[in-house]
């Protein structure tokens, strides 16, 4: 015993005078590892989609924007455009079905930040489009430039987010030079898939131009492929505005993505049940669905829902709850019914970054990875259901998105792992596992590091300051902020965009159109 311990000692100091390999890991391109949950039986969810059909035929939506009615009439709808109102048939929505794309290649800044959308895969992004911004330092407070800058610095850091979101909005630059800002921000701090507002075409064109010049993209290559994205919200219920409309349109017939998101909220803007409010969405998402497909068969596009329920004591919407849960599950069904990518959402209705706040964001988190969603927005950071964007639980968050990515490695079970030689036999009944050949081979890479939770006894958590996961949060993103690098650029591609900007903006920009 004591040779074998002697071996062991021996074993160990070696170990440690050779170099200490780190961990590889690869957060970029998930794949979903979880069993898919249905909440109905799929007789009701046919049905559903039947319901959404006769829906968009009798019923109709009403689409504010004439040449989006013009494309509409072309494909074989009926259009009053006394009313505004389209009746889309079932034969127009299943064309649309039938050419939309079942997977969709995004093409970043660089080739190792590129990922698939389609049924199975996992694409996370953090809280999105808050026009406020907090964290323990500054409070809570109107979004600024500086917010945008760092909550993207913040994004670019974490692997496990493969697509740039629009977390806050940046209110002391103006709307009309505001795409500017934001797209330059985009194509210099980060290598990750892109995105841009729908705010009306001269905006839109101008984003597009920018991305091809800084990423150096022909016409051609910049319509091969979907270089960037734009999340299209309906006004539910049934009704397509301005903005959103023209958005749908610029994106397909430049061959960019459009996310599709109705934001039916049951009890207020969509029937108080779970199936009566996805069955809305689900019409909703078709009829949009249908735009893009019109304006360019094959446009690549996602559908999604974004479907929780409100309080009905204050008429306020509520995350993370178990209609939140139920609904996505429901959305998942209608996807893989349609055999589409998706988007779902986490999110939380809390007002500060506590375990209310952790608890929406986790329940709503799982409820859209046991649906199988291809996109999950709001996966980190949202607050205030969606008012508030938090440096404090974006971090906290991100923690779990990480544990999340490293169940979509899975475990596996060869000869070296179950360790029979390296570990099992070195062993005697009643020692321990701490010198094997095995652990000294793994030690540093076999387990997660986590970058905001403590493992530290209580004596030793004490002795270092009682520091709570949420103040331990602000340390974290404040030392990301100060050793960031942004990736390596073409100067002459940034000096180009830059240029572009002062002309444009010395214009006058491009006003958003309402």
């Amino acid at each position: 015993m004591e040779a074998e311990a002697g071996r062991r000692r021996r074993r160990g100091r070696g170990a440690e005078a050779a170099p200490q390999p780190s961990r590889d890991v690869n957060y970029r391109q998930l794949r979903n590892p979880f069993p898919q949950m249905e909440v109905f039986p799929a007789d009701q969810i046919a049905d559903m989609h039947e319901t959404a059909l006769r829906t968009l035929e009798g019923l109709g939506v009403k689409v504010l924007l004439p040449e989006a009615r013009r494309i509409y009439a072309q494909g074989g709808a009926r259009v009053n455009e006394d009313n505004e109102m389209v009746f889309i048939g079932r034969d127009m929505v299943e064309a649309a079905m039938a050419s939309a794309p079942k997977s969709i290649a995004c093409r970043a800044g660089a080739r190792r930040r590129d990922f698939t959308l389609e049924l199975g895969s996992l694409v996370f992004q953090p809280g999105a489009g808050a026009p406020n911004a907090t964290d323990l330092e500054r409070g809570r407070r109107p979004a600024n430039g500086q917010d945008y800058l760092e909550f993207l610095k913040l994004t670019h850091h974490f692997d496990v987010f493969q697509m740039i979101s629009p977390q806050v909005e940046p209110q002391d630059v103006p709307t009309n030079v505001r795409h500017y800002f934001t797209t330059q921000a985009q194509m210099e701090l980060t290598d990750k898939f892109p995105f841009f507002f729908s705010r009306g075409t001269p905006q839109v064109m101008d984003c597009f131009e920018m991305l091809s010049m800084a990423r150096g993209l022909s016409d051609d290559e910049f319509r091969g492929n979907p270089h960037c994205y734009t999340i299209i919200n309906t006004n539910s219920p049934r009704t397509l505005d301005i903005p959103m409309a023209q958005g749908l349109i610029d994106f397909a017939r430049h061959g960019q993505m459009s996310i599709i998101t109705p934001f039916t909220l049951m009890g207020a803007m969509a029937p108080i049940t779970v199936a009566g409010a996805i069955t809305l969405s689900h019409a909703e998402a078709l009829a949009a669905l249908t735009l893009t497909q019109l304006a360019n068969p094959g446009a690549p596009v996602c559908y999604g829902t974004f479907t929780s329920n409100v309080d009905m004591k204050s008429g306020a919407p509520a995350f993370g709850t178990p209609s939140h849960f139920q609904a996505s599950l429901a959305a998942g069904q209608l996807a893989r019914y349609l055999g589409l990518p998706w988007r779902s959402a986490a999110g939380s209705a809390s007002n500060i970054n506590d375990v209310q706040a952790a608890n929406e964001n986790q329940f709503g988190l799982w409820g859209c990875l046991m649906s199988g969603a291809t996109v999950i927005i709001h996966s980190a950071g949202w607050l205030e259901s969606g008012l508030t964007v938090s440096f404090e639980k974006m971090i906290c968050d991100a923690e779990v998105l990480n544990m999340v990515a490293e169940l979509c490695a899975g475990a596996q079970a060869g000869n070296s792992e179950i360790g029979f030689d390296s570990a099992l036999s070195e062993v005697e009944p009643s020692g321990h596992f701490f010198a094997t050949s095995q652990t000294m081979e793994r030690y540093n890479t076999a387990f997660y590091e986590p970058h905001i939770h403590d493992y530290a006894n209580f004596g030793t958590w004490t002795e270092r300051g009682s520091v709570d996961a949420n103040h331990r949060a602000t340390g974290v993103w404040k030392e990301i902020l100060a050793n960031f690098e942004a990736p390596a650029q073409d100067v002459s591609r940034l000096g180009a965009l830059h240029e572009f900007i002062a002309r444009r903006t010395k214009a006058g920009g491009a006003p958003p159109e309402s």
